[in-house]
């Protein structure tokens, strides 16, 4: 299923898949605290290609914050207190950013979602992320709350294995993806981003996800 260029936004929640849903625009009215706090971050914690356990170079740039951050490397993916490019804690995820996410879980069904990981996805024109589940937090039954910023890209939304159909759906500015529950380790992706310029972010895509990883 391929979801048109041109969709209208629709404010309500659209089902993607059971216990899955798309709210486009959700978050349009907070992107710019939302950016000025990636800025924030990255001053801190600058974004960093990393490397998987085959050794290859991930094409997506990431960065953390949160009692914990997403880790790639030789040894494996994981969870980690400390960044290793300076042995020092991540910075920590706001109280108002954590709440935010909180709302979006439970406008969804999800009440009762606390955050303690957002993983900060920067994504140059090229740059994509092959389907895959995420399964290396604790708590697999918190959902992921997923928000979009800057150059529309093609979301990748699957099933429970890799070989299950695909759904195409473009992800604009603003918008919003919550998953758990039946659908918590459906296989997903990013397309390759396509070239262009987004007057808030410039000439990439910015992706936060909100985890329960410890």
């Amino acid at each position: 299923m391929t979801w048109d260029l041109f969709e209208a936004r629709d404010p309500a929640p659209l089902v993607l898949a059971p216990g899955a849903w798309l709210r486009r625009g959700r978050v349009l009215a907070e992107a710019e605290s939302i950016l000025a706090l990636v800025a924030l971050v990255a001053a801190e914690a600058p974004f960093r290609r990393m490397e998987t356990p085959g050794g290859f170079t991930m094409s997506a740039a990431m960065t953390s914050c949160g009692r914990a951050g997403w880790l790639t490397d030789r040894s494996g993916y994981r969870y980690g207190p400390l960044d290793p490019l300076s042995g020092r804690p991540w910075p920590p995820l706001p109280a108002w950013l954590s709440a935010l996410a909180a709302g979006l879980a439970a406008e969804c069904g999800y009440p009762g979602f606390a955050p303690d990981s957002c993983l900060i996805n920067r994504y140059e024109p090229g740059a994509r992320m092959a389907p895959h589940q995420d399964k290396d937090e604790r708590d697999l039954t918190a959902p992921i709350v997923s928000l979009s910023f800057g150059i529309s890209a093609r979301f990748l939304f699957g099933g429970a294995h890799r070989s299950d159909p695909t759904q195409k759906i473009l992800l604009h500015h603003g918008d919003v993806v919550v998953w758990g529950g039946p659908s918590r380790l459906f296989f997903h992706g990013i397309g390759a981003v396509p070239k262009g310029h987004h007057p808030a972010v410039g000439a990439m895509r910015l992706n936060l996800t909100f985890r329960k990883a410890l």
